[in-house]
C-alpha cells in the first residue's frame, strides 16, 4: 500500500520527543556498531542493538496499550533495555571498540533518554493512581 502524504495520520508515538530521541539513538547505535570486530557479530553487536531496538520498540509497543498501568508496564521493559544498553557501551568502551569520545556521544544520548523515560513514567503514574 502506497503512502500519501498529507492523508495518513501520524501514528501517537512518533510525537512523543522520547521516541524521537530514542529513534535517533537506535540509528547511532546501528552505525557505531558497524564498526565492531567481525568476531562480535553474533556477540556484543547483535546484543547492543537488540537491546537499543527494544527501548523503542517497548515505547511504541506501549503508548497502544488500553491502559496506562499496561503503557507503565512497557515502559519498565524499555527502562530495563535502556540499562542493557548502558552495560553494552561501557563494555564496548573498556575493550577499545568505541573512543572515549564516541562513549560520551551515546552514554550522553543514553541519559537524556533515561531522563525523558522517567519523566514519562511519573506523569503516568501521578495520572493512574491520583488520589482524589
Amino acid at each position: 500500500m502506497q503512502k500519501t502524504q498529507g492523508t495518513q495520520r501520524e501514528k501517537g508515538y512518533r510525537k512523543l520527543l522520547i521516541w524521537q530521541k530514542v529513534h535517533q539513538f537506535i540509528l547511532d547505535i546501528y552505525k557505531v556498531s558497524l564498526n565492531l570486530p567481525k568476531e562480535e557479530t553474533f556477540g556484543l553487536t547483535s546484543q547492543l542493538r537488540r537491546a537499543a531496538v527494544s527501548v523503542g520498540a517497548n515505547i511504541v509497543e506501549g503508548q497502544a496499550q488500553d491502559t496506562k498501568l499496561q503503557y507503565l508496564r512497557f515502559l519498565n521493559h524499555s527502562n530495563g533495555s535502556l540499562s542493557e544498553v548502558e552495560y553494552y557501551i561501557e563494555l564496548a568502551r573498556d575493550l577499545g571498540y568505541f573512543s572515549a569520545d564516541m562513549y560520551h556521544e551515546l552514554e550522553n544520548q543514553r541519559r537524556e533518554i533515561g531522563f525523558l523515560l522517567y519523566q514519562l513514567m511519573n506523569s503516568l503514574k501521578r495520572t493512574q493512581f491520583k488520589i482524589t
